[in-house]
């Protein structure tokens, strides 16, 4: 589990980035949010935390909740 910061978040389109405890900006999309916040979504500066989801397209966040 990792923590970060909200950098941005687009909830028209679903997406944004998280900018983890770890300096890395991490890419979020809807579909990685916990139930509670698919409607939502993010705010820019909300504290969360995530796990990564590693693939062939780059890393991203999951699993994301408000801290």
């Amino acid at each position: 589990m990792i923590r970060g910061v909200v950098k941005e978040y687009d909830r028209i389109k679903g997406f944004g980035f998280i900018v983890g405890d770890d300096g890395v900006d991490y890419f979020v999309h809807v579909s990685g949010l916990r139930e509670y916040l698919k409607g939502k979504g993010l705010r820019g500066g909300q504290k969360v935390s995530f796990d990564i989801d590693r693939d062939i397209k780059g890393d991203r966040a999951v699993n994301v909740r408000v801290d």
